[in-house]
């Protein structure tokens, strides 16, 4: 991590983290949806582990928005 980048691979860097951040939150969603009509507690504990990582990487999401343009997100909760 030595490397010095300029202002626009920063952006740049963001960005693509963001985009990968939103692509795990729909995945993780989807995931839980389909796990959440399914029986049986390994298929319990795999829903609330779905539903714990769509809420971490939405929390991230909002990070990087906030970051990406600040105060536009702020009444979002």
């Amino acid at each position: 991590m030595t490397d010095v980048v300029d202002s626009d691979e920063l952006l740049r860097r963001i960005q693509r983290a963001r985009a990968c951040a939103a692509q795990e939150e729909r995945a993780w969603r989807a995931r839980g949806e389909q796990l959440g009509g399914e029986g049986g507690p390994e298929d319990a504990d795999a829903a609330r582990d779905a539903e714990i990582r769509t809420v971490a990487y939405g929390v991230v999401l909002r990070v990087l928005d906030e970051i990406l343009t600040p105060g536009r997100h702020a009444d979002r909760h």
